[in-house]
């Protein structure tokens, strides 16, 4: 009995020594990151979306590295979200974390891949948003909940992609 009490215990100061080591690590990078700047202003009224989706939100990482995801300003958190496209600019509504909103402006490019920061996914089966926010590049990741949303929303963020530098441009007259 004694011997399997003392496995009880170091089993459980072993976990807990996990996770604060994991805990460690994520104040960490909370620190390393604090030069990401707010996010910005979700729109009162934003109108009509283009297309809408529901899915989920995997992550925001910098920009070209799968693996280092962004903690500040919730954006390593995953979570159920629904993603809508805007003739301004992306709106992720997300459960539990605050909503994100990426001006058209800020959009750089989208792709289909099939996995980032822990979220592994068939070929092509992952949405992915480049961007800019400040001096950081950024990719965030989003698993629409059915395949035929993803081709859609696809299809409606290369229009917004492209037609958003026109738009900036046009406005300075």
């Amino acid at each position: 009995m004694d011997t399997q009490l003392l496995s009880l215990v170091i089993t459980l100061a072993l976990i807990a020594a996990a996770f604060g080591l994991i805990w460690v690590g994520w104040r960490n990078r909370l620190k390393r990151q604090a030069d990401v700047e707010q996010l910005p202003v979700v729109p009162a009224a934003p109108g009509e979306p283009l297309t809408t989706a529901e899915g989920q939100y995997v992550a925001s990482t910098t920009g070209g590295d799968w693996l280092d995801r962004i903690a500040v300003h919730g954006l390593g958190i995953r979570t159920n979200a629904t993603l809508a496209a805007y003739p301004h600019g992306v709106l992720i509504d997300r459960a539990g974390a605050p909503a994100l909103y990426v001006p058209a402006a800020s959009l750089t490019g989208v792709r289909l891949d099939s996995g980032m920061a822990g979220k592994f996914v068939e070929k092509d089966g992952l949405l992915v948003l480049s961007w800019t926010h400040g001096s950081h590049e950024l990719d965030t990741g989003f698993r629409t909940r059915r395949a035929e949303d993803r081709n859609v929303l696809f299809a409606a963020l290369q229009e917004l992609i492209s037609s958003a530098p026109a738009a900036d441009a046009n406005s300075g007259k």
